[in-house]
């Protein structure tokens, strides 16, 4: 289906065609779950034990999801996690009340009923193009469990540099020192464009931080459930249209108006402004937010050939950020540290950087375009990443690559993290980035001059 490339404000209200991006339907949700009246003696307050709601995962039990009915499963796929969200909040928010069969009656029951009746959904959907799936009803009931010893619960009230039961490790960071070089240059053909275009739009100086995500999730506020930092244009969230981005000012010097936002990597050796708020604390994503020293945004050219312009409001996410469960698919994380940059580039692990080195994440966008959409149901097969060669697939277009380059000053290892999703484990795989093209046609036409003649311009 032909994307609008003039989407109005009614996307503020359009329901949430989520992607791979946020899909699961299942979830672990760790509440600081003091606990409610049954469950706590007057005599032993000081054991209170760390609560977990545990749903099982319908997404790995649905057979082939037709193509038909892929935007529907997704969205209440992601409806899914945000119903078991909801519930551990409610389970932090409620203790110490009730009685004996609190939680059961007014959290996991209700809870196991919203689920049946998505799950219902996600059913009909398939059955509409394919056969009904069965067996799913089983999918629909949570259980209250308590986290592992030791570790603390990833809900409101957990204390300052602490990730919990979600990570990272030590053993999710590596020296990159002892880390064997494995980037490999790119060959270049005759008929390369080889210029490159730099926009110069700051390091959010201002502090626009927000956890929603106008791609995914446009109309939801929390639609992320993770902080993302924000330079370029001055005002996304999750009322943002096409319009609205248009009429906003910028934080780039030569008047790109685009939206570049990431999750926000934090020290969690120190407690954050939002130790408490959702998309912060009161999701699992604790510590001080860690403002990048650097941040360099630049469009590239085609190893094989010359570069078409990108269409105005084209929408690129790219990395999963639920690598972690989802596998490596959609995973596109570099990790590295100043120096090393050309020599060793980490996926899944954290690097530890020698003294005087620092943290080094960098993203390189998909960038073939089908010529027609500015956003697709999943959103990413509107764009694809070139082949080996560099060369776009049949029916795609090279449009600039843009790349982002973001330097950090991290304290010692273990203590920082990525922002992300509950049962993620903050691994460093599931970095990812986001882009909304909002640049002038004017503007854009001179990055593919720029980028098509060889010349580098700013």
């Amino acid at each position: 289906m032909r994307a609008d490339h003039r989407r109005g404000r009614s996307r503020r209200n359009a329901l949430v065609a989520v992607t791979a991006l946020l899909a699961g339907g299942g979830g672990l949700v760790a509440v600081n779950y003091a606990a409610n009246a049954s469950d706590v003696t007057a005599a032993a307050p000081t054991t209170r034990s760390a609560r977990t709601i545990s749903c099982p995962d319908v997404k790995s039990k649905l057979p082939a999801v037709p193509r038909q009915a892929q935007a529907e499963v997704e969205r209440n796929l992601e409806l899914l996690d945000r119903q078991t969200a909801e519930a551990g909040r409610r389970l932090a928010e409620t203790r110490g009340q009730g009685g004996p069969d609190f939680v059961q009656n007014a959290i996991l029951g209700p809870l196991a009923d919203k689920r049946k009746a998505t799950i219902d959904r996600i059913s009909i959907a398939i059955g509409r193009s394919a056969a009904e799936p069965t067996g799913l009803d089983g999918l629909a009931a949570c259980n209250l469990g308590l986290a592992a010893p030791g570790t603390q619960p990833s809900g409101a009230g957990a204390g300052a540099g602490q990730q919990g039961n979600d990570g990272p490790t030590a053993a999710d960071f590596v020296d990159i020192t002892k880390v064997a070089p494995n980037v490999r240059a790119v060959r270049r053909t005759a008929g390369a464009s080889t210029g490159a275009f730099t926009s110069r739009c700051g390091t959010n100086e201002r502090g626009q931080h927000n956890s929603d995500n106008d791609i995914v999730a446009p109309g939801v506020s929390n639609g992320a459930h993770h902080v993302h930092d924000y330079v370029g244009n001055k005002k996304v969230d999750f009322n943002s249209t096409n319009e609205s981005l248009s009429a906003q000012r910028t934080t780039c010097t030569n008047g790109d108006q685009s939206a570049y936002y990431w999750p926000v990597l934090r020290d969690t050796s120190r407690r954050g402004p939002d130790a408490n708020a959702l998309g912060g604390g009161a999701e699992g994503n604790r510590g001080a937010i860690l403002v990048p020293s650097t941040v360099t945004i630049t469009y590239q050219g085609s190893p094989t050939g010359k570069v078409v312009a990108m269409p105005r409001f084209l929408r690129i996410i790219t990395g999963d950020a639920k690598a972690f469960t989802n596998g490596t698919k959609n995973a596109n994380a570099h990790w590295s540290c100043t120096g090393f940059e050309n020599k060793v580039q980490l996926t899944d692990k954290y690097p530890i950087c020698p003294r005087g080195s620092k943290v080094v994440r960098s993203f390189a966008f998909q960038s073939c375009w089908d010529g027609s959409n500015t956003d697709s149901a999943d959103h990413r097969s509107h764009v694809a990443f070139p082949d080996a060669r560099g060369n776009c697939a049949e029916g795609f277009k090279a449009v600039p690559r843009l790349t982002m380059r973001l330097v950090y000053k991290t304290p010692a290892a273990p203590n920082f993290a990525v922002d992300g999703f509950q049962g993620q484990q903050h691994n460093a795989i599931t970095d990812h980035n986001d882009f909304i093209n909002v640049m002038s046609d004017r503007l854009m036409r001179q990055a593919v001059s720029c980028i098509n003649s060889g010349r580098r311009c700013g």
